[in-house]
């Protein structure tokens, strides 16, 4: 417990750090203040493996296609809002609008580029999201829009729960390659407190689904190569850590 009240005063520590150094590069190129983001996300793994034991591996990187995609991830913590950065060479977070009051944060969110959502609004307020994300997502050659097809984070044992309208809507109107996107991170960074457990996260890219399916036959494909793969991951993650699921 010692190490991961340690680990939250390093991440905090340098929240306020990097986000103190990048508020000058509010005015400089985005991609000066894409390199903040990802300095402290480097500092997020770094933090993890001296205080907590945790180790992060990328897999699958080799399926990310070359310009604008469209990712379907799996979301079990925090931690994975920070990892697209270290992955995709120009990700799109698709965030909640209310993040985007907070100083620094909020700032750097709409420098960046990112994708504000209004969970509340209706289909005009989808509409003019959809003709946003078109125009972002190919800006200089092509960038990855990230998005959880749950909403919200659950737990790695969680029954999925998939709100296929967002992504329906995303996938046919954008006309881009889609990636799914798997992680056991729940295993070790927890949805709710404090306690981080030492182990292995991966996160792994699944074979890209083509652009222009049936969005219903997407649904149906992007929910089982997600499941399945979850599975497998959250296999490997307990064995990694000395457990099984009776422990969960």
């Amino acid at each position: 417990m010692l190490g991961s009240l340690l680990y939250v005063v390093w991440l905090y520590s340098w929240g306020i750090i990097i986000g103190i150094l990048a508020i000058p590069a509010l005015i400089l190129p985005r991609a000066v203040n894409m390199w903040f983001i990802r300095t402290f996300a480097r500092m997020v793994l770094l933090g993890l493996r001296l205080f907590c034991g945790v180790t992060v591996e990328f897999r699958g990187q080799d399926h990310i296609p070359g310009g604008a995609c469209l990712v379907a991830a799996k979301h079990q913590a925090m931690l994975d809002v920070f990892m697209p950065f270290l992955i995709f060479k120009d990700p799109i977070m698709v965030m909640k609008r209310e993040l985007l009051w907070y100083p620094v944060l909020g700032w750097t969110a709409l420098r960046t580029g990112m994708m504000p959502i209004d969970r509340d609004g209706g289909a005009k307020t989808m509409r003019a999201m959809l003709k946003v994300a078109g125009k972002r997502l190919r800006q200089d050659m092509g960038r990855q829009l990230v998005i959880y097809p749950e909403g919200t984070r659950a737990a790695p044992d969680a029954e999925p729960d998939y709100k296929p309208a967002g992504i329906r809507a995303f996938y046919k109107a954008l006309d881009a390659p889609l990636l799914p996107m798997v992680t056991n991170a729940g295993l070790c960074w927890p949805a709710h407190g404090i306690r981080r457990r030492k182990g292995k996260i991966v996160y792994e890219i699944l074979p890209v689904i083509e652009p222009g399916a049936n969005p219903k036959a997407m649904m149906s494909e992007l929910s089982s190569v997600l499941d399945e793969a979850s599975q497998r991951l959250l296999d490997e993650g307990l064995a990694a850590q000395g457990r099984s699921r009776i422990d969960l």
